[in-house]
């Protein structure tokens, strides 16, 4: 059997609770100087990002696949740490998967979050999740973890190694069409974005 055919071969992960993957191929990492035009309180990140500093860890993925091939599973933990940004609470950058039809698995390990979603037409969704929640997040969705309790934000991951992801969707479209915010009684919830101009004319 030629090399290239050669099967993959059964990887051992081990993860824990609080997002430790143990047997990751990746990681990465972004900070709060990563975080630049993300919120929409601009003068609340600035003071953030004054007052903590830009290397300060906001969220960290581990990883695990096989290589980028057709069939290949990436697996991993994204690890979202509580912070406010006025009255926007910490989120990821969030994404579409390049190839858009790609679904992906989202299972809440630990604390306490909203997987906010929205399609390129309009529609919104936002799915709280505990542990033990999951969201199956279909294809043609882009998605956005927030933190929206005071620990951190642990969820189990899981799609088509191939997928890929565009990362400047939302900020080509003035951001998501809805915010998490604090609802003023120790919850949240999803109100109107005025800046966004709508996906499908920023793509």
């Amino acid at each position: 059997m030629d090399q290239k055919d050669q099967p993959d071969h059964p990887a051992r992960v081990q993860i824990s609770p609080d997002g430790v993957m143990t047997g990751r191929t990746g990681r990465y990492t972004k900070h709060l100087g990563d975080m630049d035009g993300v919120y929409r309180d601009a003068e609340a990140y600035r003071a953030a990002l004054a007052g903590r500093g830009p290397d300060e860890l906001v969220y960290q993925v581990d990883s695990q696949d096989y290589g980028a091939h057709e069939g290949a599973l990436t697996i991993g933990t994204s690890t979202l740490l509580p912070g406010r940004y006025g009255q926007e609470f910490a989120v990821t950058r969030g994404h579409l998967h390049r190839i858009a039809n790609r679904a992906e698995l989202y299972h809440c390990l630990s604390g306490h979050g909203v997987m906010l979603l929205e399609t390129l037409d309009g529609q919104t969704e936002a799915v709280e999740l505990t542990p033990g929640v999951a969201v199956n997040v279909p294809g043609d969705w882009i998605h956005r973890s927030v933190n929206v309790g005071d620990q951190p934000f642990v969820t189990l991951f899981t799609y088509a190694t191939d997928a890929g992801q565009d990362y400047e969707l939302i900020a080509r479209a003035g951001g998501m069409k809805a915010l998490i915010v604090d609802d003023g009684a120790g919850g949240w919830k999803a109100v109107p974005n005025p800046d966004h101009r709508g996906y499908t004319e920023s793509r």
